[in-house]
């Protein structure tokens, strides 16, 4: 850390331990900022861990139980809300793990969001927190908490100011004003974002897997379920599920029109959606499990023998090789609608040097149309699009996706790898302990294995992030079942198989 950061940010010797700018020893400053946070930091309620073991039944239960209670809260609606009330993150209902005007409208995004800024804190040592050491850890929980707490008041407070507005007709029964329905509405919200907190807590420390990927899974899995058995009828007279609009399609259509309408009439009723599903689900669990090969040279393998080791590792210890293309696949999506942003504002203007827009904003011709963002089947199967177009624009459209996404990705993770710190000793030890192969000389066959893995690590990096970028791409061209978004249906299949393996490890 630069001196020129302890001098305008001084208060960063408190927070932290080791020495500061000058190589001056903090202990005391420690003590003393720790000493003024602990009495505000330990006012907070927090779910304490399990003293003894857990057995996996209790566990299952404990998850089973809050489960129930997540989607009780998702069933219950914010009393005193006006019916032109906004949703503000609609779009990301599902990662956000939370129904709308509901208690759990909040959802898992104070945690998402205390989470990643303490690691962007507390990961680079700006903090200076080593979270092997038992006082640090504490601290760094106490410090998400706070931060929980702070995310969770600010966006009770955004919601109710913004976009939930009070039911007049409500205020005027109840004869009180409009700014107290608006301060029930604000507890409400409160209430449920802090309970959806200690259920996590909960999750994570007594139950299975994780707190924020089990509602993750929990809402994608409802939109599925939604796609597959709902007797919903659509805007046009068809039924919503999967299964049930099967049903009647079997008693009302004969076999040969089903045969003359093709890929049309499977795209139309759910089948494509279906069928991409299932393979997404199985190939994204077979890219989480996947092992690859290293040779590891001059590492022991049996006392009396040198020489090349073939040792197995998983891609799923290199998280970012998951993690990058899940986050870039939603800002290659982001870039590519700012991109067209701006074309339809010049189109507005007269401009057509970029492309030519219709009625509806949709880039019909010109270069903004082969970097439009392809959303489904409709952009590109030719008798279900809008507007008609040459099967080598189509083609052309959909090579210039998969490049965007699969290309930026890699960067990203490319990025990734030359500012991060590199793989730590513990990530090593995971993979040894998952090869099952015999440690000779313990703390030099670690090393030996490290240099190893690091010489490898760019080209696992650049692989991983190519296969799964391009797997959510041609994914999200053909849409999935429920309509539910490829980046969070894969989330939840690496959330699923983390359970899995979770259980499984506790029933050995």
């Amino acid at each position: 850390m630069s001196k020129k950061f302890y001098i305008l940010f001084p208060f960063w010797y408190g927070i932290g331990s080791g020495k500061d700018g000058k190589g001056r020893e903090v202990s005391s400053c420690v003590k003393r900022w720790r000493s003024r946070l602990a009495p505000l930091l330990s006012k907070i309620p927090m779910v304490e861990r399990p003293k003894r073991h857990v057995p996996l039944e209790t566990r299952l239960l404990l998850t089973f139980a809050i489960l129930i209670l997540y989607f009780a809260l998702g069933n219950i609606p914010l009393f005193g809300l006006s019916p032109e009330a906004i949703d503000l993150f609609g779009r990301w209902r599902a990662l956000f793990a939370g129904q709308r005007f509901s208690l759990s409208a909040v959802g898992i995004m104070p945690i998402i969001n205390a989470s990643l800024i303490l690691q962007i804190l507390a990961g680079p040592k700006i903090m200076k927190l080593d979270l092997t050491n038992t006082e640090d850890q504490a601290f760094y929980l106490n410090m998400q908490k706070l931060l929980v707490l702070c995310f969770v008041l600010f966006t009770s407070f955004t919601y109710v100011r913004g976009f939930y507005m009070p039911n007049q007709d409500i205020a005027s029964q109840l004869g009180v004003s409009p700014r107290f329905i608006s301060c029930l509405l604000f507890l409400q919200v409160f209430f449920g974002g802090m309970l959806i907190y200690y259920m996590e807590e909960v999750v994570s420390k007594w139950g299975i897997c994780s707190g924020v990927g089990l509602f993750i899974v929990a809402g994608v899995s409802h939109q599925i379920i939604t796609g597959l058995i709902s007797l919903i009828h659509d805007a046009g007279g068809g039924v919503v599920g999967v299964i049930p609009g099967w049903m009647e399609i079997t008693q009302q259509v004969e076999p040969y029109e089903m045969s003359k309408a093709g890929m049309v009439f499977l795209f139309q009723h759910h089948f494509i959606a279906l069928i991409v599903t299932i393979a997404l689900f199985f190939l994204v669990v077979y890219l989480v499990c996947a092992r690859i090969e290293i040779r590891i040279p001059g590492y022991l393998k049996r006392r009396a023998s040198r020489g090349r080791v073939k040792f197995p590792i998983k891609l799923a210890h290199f998280s970012y090789a998951i993690v990058v293309p899940l986050v870039f696949f939603n800002l290659g999506m982001a870039l590519q609608a700012g991109i067209q942003a701006l074309g339809r504002v010049l189109y507005s203007h007269g401009t057509t040097i970029l492309g030519v827009y219709d009625e509806t904003g949709t880039a019909v011709s010109g270069l903004m149309y082969y970097l439009s963002p392809i959303y489904g089947p409709m952009d590109w199967f030719p008798p279900l699009m809008s507007v008609p177009h040459a099967d080598w624009q189509i083609a052309v459209r959909a090579v210039a996706n998969l490049t965007i996404v699969v290309v930026g990705a890699m960067i990203i993770a490319l990025l990734w790898l030359k500012l991060s710190p590199g793989l730590e000793m513990r990530d090593i030890r995971a993979m040894v302990r998952d090869s099952g192969l015999p440690i000779y000389g313990h703390s030099r066959g670690l090393k030996v294995i490290k240099r190893a893995v690091e010489r490898y690590t760019i080209k696992i990096a650049m692989m991983g992030c190519g296969l799964l970028s391009a797997l959510l791409v041609i994914a999200n061209m053909f849409g999935t079942l429920g309509a539910v978004s490829v980046l969070y249906l894969t989330v939840a299949v690496i959330v699923i198989y983390g359970i899995y393996e979770e259980i499984t490890s506790g029933l050995v």
